[in-house]
C-alpha cells in the first residue's frame, strides 16, 4: 500500500509567550520567559513551588455563547488555536463539514477547575439542584475534541489521546497515520492544557517542582541546567493543521514543513521514572519510520523539563544515538512545561525554525551538568541550515513519543 506524503499547513498557538503563532516565535527567539510567580498559590497549604506559566488575555467571549458554555478554559484555547490553524491554512469552510477534516486534539484531564468549582458547590448540602446542564461537557476527558468539532461543524473522525506531557505528540502522530493511510485528508490536531494549583502540587509532592525560584521566575526552570531544581507547570494550546500532500497542492495551499516520521512505545521499566534504552528506542523507531539515520537529522527538540532524572536520561538517550553531532535544546525554558499542550507547542517552535532557519537556544542553560554533558547543548540561537528535526515528548507512565518534521519549499 503506497502511504500519503503528510504535510503541515496551518498552526494555532495559545501560549504562556502570546496567543498566536507570531508571538510564539518572536518570544521564544528573543528568549523571553512565560514565567512568573502566582502568589495565589501561598494560599494552598504545603506547596512550595509558586510558579506557573500561565496564558494572558484570552477573552473566552469572543466564542459565541452557544458554543462557549460547553467549554472550559482549555476547549476556549483549543477553538482560538484551531481557528487560527484554518485561517493560516486557508482551509476551505465549505469543507468543514465535508466529513474528509477530522479532530485530534487531546488533554492531560478534563477541566480540573470546573471539577473542583462542581465539588465545592456539592459538598455544601450533597445537592444537584444547582449543577448547570453544560458542566458535564467541560469536564469529560475528550472536552476539547468534541467542542472543537461541534462548534465548527467539522464530521469526520474526532480523537481525544490523553497521555500526559506525551499527548499532542500522540495526537500529531496520529493524525499523521491517519492522513498517511487514506483515512482524511485533513486533521486538526494538537493538545491543550488548563492551570490548576493541583497540577502543581503533583509534581511537588515528587520533588519534581521548581521551588529555588520563587522570586525569580524568569530564571526557571533550567532544563539541562546544574541548578535545575525541577517543573514550572504551564498552560496553553497548541495545534497543526496537517493534510494530505496531493490535496493540500491542488488547492494551492502554502505548506510548512513536512511530518515524515514518528513512533510512539511504551517504557514498561518504570511507571514515574524514564529508561535511557526505551527513550533511545523511540527516536529509532521514529527513524526507521522516517525511514532515515541518525546522520539525516539536522537538529534534536528534547522535552527537558528541568528535572535530574529526566534530563540526565535523555541526554544520555540522545548521546547514544547522535553523540555531539546534532545540536540540541529544549523550549521548557521559555514556556514552562505545559504539559498535554507542549508537544504540539513545541514542534510549532520547530516549524519556525524550519521557517527561519534559525535554531533556539535552551533559555535559562548557564552551566550544562556534566551528566547531560554528552550531547551538543544550543546556549545560544544559531543561524544555520536546517531541513530535518526530531522532536521528543517523554511522559510520565513509561508514554514515550518521537516525532521528524522536514522542511518544504514551496514552488
Amino acid at each position: 500500500m503506497e502511504l500519503n506524503s503528510v504535510v503541515v499547513t496551518g498552526v494555532g498557538t495559545i501560549s504562556p509567550l502570546g496567543n498566536d503563532f507570531t508571538q510564539l516565535l518572536d518570544g521564544l527567539t528573543a528568549g523571553r520567559s512565560g514565567v512568573c510567580e502566582l502568589t495565589d498559590l501561598e494560599q494552598v497549604g504545603g506547596l512550595r513551588s509558586r510558579l506557573a506559566a500561565p496564558v494572558k488575555g484570552v477573552d473566552p467571549k469572543q466564542i459565541p455563547r452557544k458554543f462557549r458554555r460547553s467549554m472550559s478554559n482549555m476547549s476556549v484555547y483549543a477553538y482560538l488555536a484551531s481557528q487560527q490553524a484554518l485561517l493560516m491554512a486557508g482551509y476551505p469552510e465549505d469543507q468543514l463539514g465535508s466529513g474528509d477534516l477530522g479532530v485530534v486534539i487531546g488533554s492531560t484531564l478534563g477541566s480540573t477547575e470546573t471539577s473542583e468549582d462542581f465539588f465545592k458547590d456539592y459538598f455544601r448540602d450533597y445537592s444537584l439542584e444547582r449543577m448547570k446542564t453544560g458542566l458535564f461537557f467541560q469536564m469529560m476527558g475528550h472536552s476539547c475534541a468534541a467542542n472543537v468539532a461541534q462548534s465548527l461543524g467539522i464530521t469526520g473522525r474526532v480523537f481525544a489521546p490523553s497521555a500526559a506531557c506525551a499527548t499532542s505528540s500522540q495526537a500529531i502522530g496520529y493524525a499523521y497515520e491517519q492522513i498517511a493511510m487514506g483515512r482524511q485528508q485533513a486533521i486538526l490536531c494538537g493538545g491543550s492544557e488548563e492551570f490548576h494549583p493541583l497540577t502543581v502540587a503533583t509534581f511537588d509532592i515528587m520533588h519534581a517542582a521548581s521551588t529555588n525560584f520563587n522570586q525569580q521566575p524568569e530564571s526557571t526552570p533550567r532544563p539541562f541546567d546544574q541548578l535545575r531544581d525541577g517543573i514550572v507547570c504551564g498552560e496553553g494550546c497548541g495545534v497543526l493543521l496537517l493534510e494530505n500532500k496531493k490535496t493540500a497542492q491542488q488547492r494551492v495551499a502554502n505548506i510548512l514543513a513536512e511530518v515524515i516520521g514518528f513512533a510512539t512505545a511504551s517504557d514498561t521499566s518504570s511507571i514515574a521514572n524514564p529508561d535511557v534504552g526505551a527513550m533511545a528506542g523511540c527516536m529509532q523507531l521514529a527513524l526507521k519510520d522516517a525511514g532515515l539515520t541518525a546522520g539525516d537529522i539536522d537538529y534534536v527538540n528534547a522535552h527537558a523539563t528541568g528535572t535530574e532524572v529526566g534530563d540526565i536520561a535523555e541526554a544520555e538517550a540522545i548521546a547514544q544515538i547522535f553523540s555531539t553531532r546534532v545540536p540540541v535544546s529544549s523550549l521548557k525554558g521559555h514556556l514552562g512545561h505545559t504539559l498535554a499542550a507542549s508537544g504540539a507547542l513545541e514542534l510549532s517552535g520547530c516549524i519556525g525554525m524550519l521557517q527561519q532557519q534559525q535554531l533556539i537556544a535552551t533559555l535559562n542553560l548557564d552551566q550544562v551538568d556534566e551528566r547531560c554533558s554528552g550531547i551538543t547543548h544550543l546556549q545560544e540561537n544559531s543561524s544555520q541550515p536546517v531541513k530535518t528535526i526530531l522532536k521528543n515528548n517523554f511522559a510520565m507512565g513509561g508514554i514515550n513519543a518521537t516525532i521528524i518534521l522536514r522542511s518544504y519549499v514551496n514552488d
